[in-house]
């Protein structure tokens, strides 16, 4: 009918005159002109697929562009021979269908048209979802950009589900999607869960969009991942779409925050000041919802035994210290051994019920039970000891080591006569690469051609101690702490002597003490929710090092004067921001980072961080190279070359 032809003619007029009115440009997209400015490797057919019409973007060539505003709707005159046909297939449509498949170019995950323009406006016009089409894929050349990165993703996840249905915003997500799934990405997915995936999905992205969802920056599969953190996908199909609107609703923080760019990285206890037009961060200010006879109970939950592990009795020993400092304004409890997500939940539920109004989980493993008791208990303090996880219920800490593994980098030079030092490291998370890298670079300025032999104690099978001794390197950066039940001289920057005694010279400090005492002051001053830091569409993410006096270095008495000088001038040189070990000429093993002069490199690049320095001799492991216990750590926050496959 051509009055339907006229409806559609109206919406894509009022589409036309928006972009116009915006200065873009009216018209479909198209192509061949996209791909004059891209770098492409080839073309091939991929076969007949459903594709969702909102991927539908463009057209391939010229020929139909113009007969079409952006959202596909007609805007030629009804007098026209195009809006017969398109007024005849409106009522073929009605009748019996889109029969015959549109022939469809795909690139980057969007699609555009070669043949078929009309269905694909008629179909939209109807309110279909989907459309069933040839698809001819045109791959883009890799490159570090995120939304080359994205699709490379996608297309291992298409190798194992090949199904056009998901895209996400942010590096890693697939992989993510098939952890929750309880899959991988090399063997390919059941039917069965392929069809629970889909219709799990349909189910979630009308619900989702019902509520608004479409406003918001990240896509509906970025959401839809969210959902399945806290709920699975049987829950989807089983459950009501009230329960299922219920739940979206609780969790709309968390949608709105699972972009990187909608964190608040705080990178000083400064800012919280600043921020804050309340009250000074004094104790003498404390306002009266806390007292002696109404404390703040604060809970410490740690994944191992505080008594044997030495990053969680370094978290212990900050427990003690805000015990000393705020003596009866606080009361903490610790609880050791939550290692599984069932003891997580009955340790944290107790606690609530026992008055606790603050929380710490101090492993990146912890996060997931900790976000859904999060948003669970709205009105409870949730912290993770983490970085670069992005959720608004739980607020993350972490530190700058780099900073302090960059003096250490250049003591250690200083110490070594062959130019060869042995750096050990534990899990390949956030934040590691950019410790490795810094202690390289600080060594490399005192000594550019010495190299650092890189050993991962978390590697199945390996003898970090026997390979340096049968390597001959004497001079080594290995763990950052003790054991509190094996105390041993292998830790921070050593020297093996030739009578296989230990020279100890430096160690990097995690003063946790001081780091809680400052948060925990922000709850008993006020400043918890300082005035433009907080938000609901944001997560926080505390990212503090030596100018807030939670990282720091300590050196040995056998260290000499001069090296004592050396290491006061580079701390000082970090504290006031002088020295930057991430700015100016940066080359990782296989490539410039950036050229001579650079600003340092951008917060996010340096947690981020997924590449070795060129004097470093070694690499970066995959998952299946490393020891089972790393599971839930590396699932959280492997960097991404982990999941990778050579």
């Amino acid at each position: 009918m051509i009055k339907d032809y006229v409806a559609a003619k109206k919406i894509g007029q009022k589409e036309y005159k928006a972009a116009v009115s915006k200065g873009k440009s009216p018209y479909l997209p198209v192509l061949d002109n996209i791909l004059m400015h891209v770098e492409t490797i080839n073309e091939r057919r991929v076969g007949l697929f459903e594709i969702p019409l909102e991927y539908i973007v463009g057209t391939k060539t010229h020929e139909r562009t113009e007969s079409f505003s952006l959202n596909f709707m007609p805007i030629l005159e009804d007098n026209t021979e195009f809006a017969y046909k398109w007024s005849a297939l409106y009522d073929s449509q009605l009748e019996e269908g889109i029969r015959d498949p549109i022939k469809v170019y795909e690139f980057m995950n969007q699609f555009y048209v070669q043949e078929g323009n009309k269905r694909v406006s008629v179909s939209k016009y109807v309110g279909a979802n989907s459309i069933v089409g040839e698809v001819y894929r045109i791959m883009p050349l890799k490159n570090d950009e995120k939304q080359n990165k994205i699709y490379y993703e996608f297309l291992e996840f298409f190798n194992v589900v090949p199904i056009y249905l998901l895209t996400f915003s942010e590096e890693g997500s697939y992989q993510k999607l098939a952890d929750v799934v309880g899959k991988d990405l090399e063997t390919p997915w059941d039917d069965k869960v392929i069809e629970l995936l889909k219709a799990s999905y349909a189910v979630f992205e009308k619900a989702y969009k019902a509520q608004g969802g479409e406003n918001l920056d990240c896509t509906v599969g970025d959401a839809y991942l969210v959902y399945l953190t806290f709920y699975s996908m049987d829950s989807l199909i089983n459950d009501s779409q009230s329960l299922t609107s219920q739940r979206i609703t609780k969790l709309w923080k968390e949608f709105k925050t699972q972009t990187n760019e909608h964190v608040t990285l705080v990178k000083t206890p400064d800012e919280i000041k600043d921020n804050n037009n309340f009250i000074k961060n004094v104790i003498t200010n404390f306002i009266p919802d806390y007292t002696p006879s109404h404390p703040l109970k604060i809970a410490f939950l740690y994944d191992k035994n505080s008594s044997e592990s030495a990053w969680t009795y370094g978290h212990e020993l900050g427990r003690n210290h805000i015990e000393n400092v705020f003596g009866e304004l606080v009361e903490t409890r610790k609880i050791d051994n939550l290692s599984d997500y069932d003891s997580l939940k009955e340790a944290i539920d107790k606690a609530v019920d026992d008055g606790v109004e603050m929380f710490f989980t101090v492993s990146p493993a912890m996060m997931e039970g900790t976000v859904k008791a999060a948003v669970h208990f709205p009105k409870v303090k949730f912290l993770n000891c983490s970085i670069n996880l992005n959720y608004n219920a739980v607020r993350t800490y972490y530190g700058r080591m780099y900073e302090a593994k960059f003096i250490m980098g250049a003591l250690a030079a200083t110490r070594t006569m062959d130019g060869r030092i042995g750096y050990v490291a534990d899990y390949p998370i956030f934040g590691t690469m950019a410790n490795i890298n810094a202690f390289a670079i600080g060594a490399a300025m005192v000594d550019p051609d010495v190299k650092i032999h890189l050993k991962w104690s978390s590697e199945a099978g390996r003898d970090w101690q026997k390979e340096f001794e049968d390597e001959g390197i004497s001079v080594i950066s290995g763990p950052d702490w003790i054991k509190p039940s094996n105390a041993s001289r292998q830790y921070g920057v050593y020297k093996k002597l030739g009578d296989g005694t230990i020279k100890n010279l430096a160690a990097p400090l995690w003063n946790w003490g001081k780091y809680y005492e400052q948060i925990v002051k922000t709850v008993l001053n006020g400043s918890w929710d300082a005035k433009g830091l907080v938000r609901s569409d944001r997560a926080l993410n505390y990212w503090w090092g030596m100018s807030a006096g939670v990282i720091d270095v300590i050196l040995s008495d056998d260290v000499p004067y001069y090296c004592e000088k050396l290491v006061g001038i580079l701390k000082d040189g970090i504290i006031r921001e002088s020295l930057k070990p991430f700015a100016g000429e940066l080359h990782s093993q296989d490539k410039v980072i950036q050229e001579k002069g650079s600003e340092e490199l951008a917060s996010e690049d340096i947690i981020d961080m997924n590449w070795l320095n060129d004097n470093v001799i070694g690499n970066i492991p995959k998952k299946n190279a490393i020891v089972e216990e790393a599971g839930d750590t590396l699932k959280m926050s492997a960097v991404d070359t982990v999941n990778k496959e050579d």
